[in-house]
């Protein structure tokens, strides 16, 4: 078994459209990227990349390379688990948090567990997401970014 630890953070922005877990959430502001900037699949591939030991997210898709520019995060989120799956070919359970202050998330998360295990072919019972605020605190408590944090088990 290995494990492996993500974490992205994105300032928010008007004029982006917010995408999380491959949904589109309904915000005034978006995350701003070279991609379509989403916080939890990004973290989601870091943390397999890391377990599988294959560096990260910037190392595979860098944001200087013109294919990326406003990808779906669901399409690197395949392409990464297509790398990593060579190496681990299963995946045990991914945890993921996600630090936002507004908007509120909890009627969002069922949908993008589900999306998420979809693109990589596992039961939706093994994606557990979360959401929390900072109760204010820092640039995510003053709205003006979101974050996320993801643990993978790969086996």
């Amino acid at each position: 078994m290995r494990v492996g630890v993500g974490y992205d953070i994105h300032q928010l922005a008007a004029g982006r459209r917010l995408v999380l877990g491959g949904v589109k959430i309904s915000h005034d502001k978006g995350l701003v990227g070279h991609s379509d900037a989403d916080v939890l699949v990004h973290s989601a591939c870091d943390a397999i990349f890391g377990a599988a030991g294959l560096g990260d997210i910037g190392q595979h898709f860098p944001d200087t390379d013109p294919a990326y520019k406003d990808i779906s995060s669901m399409v690197l989120l395949k392409q990464t688990w297509q790398k990593a799956r060579v190496k681990c070919p299963t995946i045990g359970n991914i945890d993921a948090t996600i630090f936002a202050q507004q908007p509120k998330l909890a009627g969002y998360t069922r949908e993008m567990a589900t999306r998420i295990a979809e693109v990589l072919e596992i039961e939706p019972e093994r994606v557990n997401i979360k959401a929390t605020t900072t109760e204010k605190l820092g640039i995510i408590g003053r709205e003006a970014a979101i974050a996320a944090m993801c643990v993978v088990l790969l086996e």
